[in-house]
Formats: structure tokens, sequence, C-alpha cells
């Protein structure tokens, strides 16, 4: 039986806000910037980050550099800080070799996005790489997840999952694509306005192990 996950990358496969903090502490200092400014330039990325987002903040911070050169600085940066733990790049490798087609679906600029996952060292442990900006579709839209799908080898699947910590753009996108869902909570409650997720857990490794366990029980069976 053909099984397939896919994963969300920022704060799921890596630690993106970890990264993003790091980055805005150095980036502060290294411009004599006070720390309402640092708490400004995480605010204003937590979400997204886009090269048009650099056009404000240089004018919301009094910046000299061309915005160009912050957004180039800033995808080096984070790109720096991103790196999963190994017992991730273990469990993928484990669901590779159980026969599972493993994708990593993220929404995001191409540029940012590829940098991360180069950096991680991520693009040799799955089968396809979907970015929003890419596609010209964005989770929770159902389109993201079928472009995503297609490309990790179609359709039937006896299984197909969708892994990632945003309730709304990862679980409720994923379940309207018709994917079984995991919300890697990291200790959060699960929203009230939505439908809950099939599972929930609190990072990735426990939802990989969650995908195999799941195996081994039909197997059982």
């Amino acid at each position: 039986m053909q099984r397939l996950v896919l994963f969300d990358l920022d704060n799921t496969l890596i630690d993106r806000q970890g990264a993003l903090a790091e980055w805005a502490a150095g980036f502060c200092r290294g411009r004599m910037l006070d720390g309402r400014a640092e708490e400004h330039l995480v605010h204003a990325l937590k979400e997204r980050a886009y090269p048009a987002t650099f056009e404000r903040l240089r004018q919301e911070l009094a910046l000299d550099e061309p915005a160009t050169k912050l957004w180039e600085d800033y995808v080096t940066g984070i790109a720096s800080g991103v790196a999963p733990q190994p017992d991730t790049f273990k469990g993928l490798e484990q669901l590779r070799a159980g026969g599972w087609r493993l994708g990593i679906l993220t929404n995001g600029a191409i540029d940012i996005q590829h940098a991360k996952i180069a950096a991680a060292g991520l693009a040799e442990s799955v089968d396809a790489i979907v970015i929003s900006e890419e596609i010209g579709a964005r989770k929770p839209e159902i389109e993201a997840f079928h472009v995503a799908v297609a490309r990790c080898g179609g359709t039937p699947w006896g299984e197909a999952w969708t892994v990632g910590d945003n309730a709304e753009n990862d679980i409720r996108g994923g379940r309207s694509a018709g994917l079984k869902t995991i919300w890697i909570s990291q200790g959060r409650p699960w929203p009230d306005h939505l439908d809950p997720p099939d599972h929930a857990v609190p990072d990735v490794f426990s939802a990989i192990n969650l995908l195999q366990s799941t195996v081994r029980t039909r197997t059982a069976s």
C-alpha cells in the first residue's frame, strides 16, 4: 500500500522562530539598534517575510542599507541558524525505508525557503519540495496540497497525511484536501473554532513515531 506524508517546514522540521530571534538580536547589535527595534523585527517577520517586507522595515527603522541588501542578509542569516534535530533525520530515513513517500510543503519565498532546506540538509531526505511562491498557491488552499501530492507521485494513496504546526494552514488546509492530519502542538491548546486534527503531538519526531506506529498496528492486525 502506497503511503504519503507532507511535512511543513518552518517550526515543524526546523525551528524558524529560534533562528529568527537569534538573527534579529545580531542584526540589531550590528546596527546599534535597541531592544524595541529587535521586538519590532521579530513581530514583523513572525508569520512571513518577503523582499517587500524589508522595504517597509527599512523605512520604519530608518536604515540606510537598500532593502535588497537587507533581504539578502536575512536569507543568509536565517539559513545559517536552522538545523533539524538528528532524530528527525533518522525518523525521515526510517519512513522512507518503510516505503513512505515524503514531501515538504511550505509557504514562503522561493529563495529563503530553498536556502533553509539546503542549510538544514533536508533536500536529500524527501521526494518533493513545494514552495508556495513557486506554484502560486498558499496553504491552506487545497491546490497547494494537490500539487505537493502530485509531485510525490500522484494518487491513489492508501494513506496520505500532512504534518504541521499551523492549525489553519496545515491542519484545516490538509483536511480540506482530503489528508489525515497531525498537529505539532508545541504545548499550545488547540483553537476552539477549528475542528480538531486526527492527532496532536508535541514535536515532529513524535509525529514520525506516530506514523510508524499506525503502520505497525495495521500490519499486526
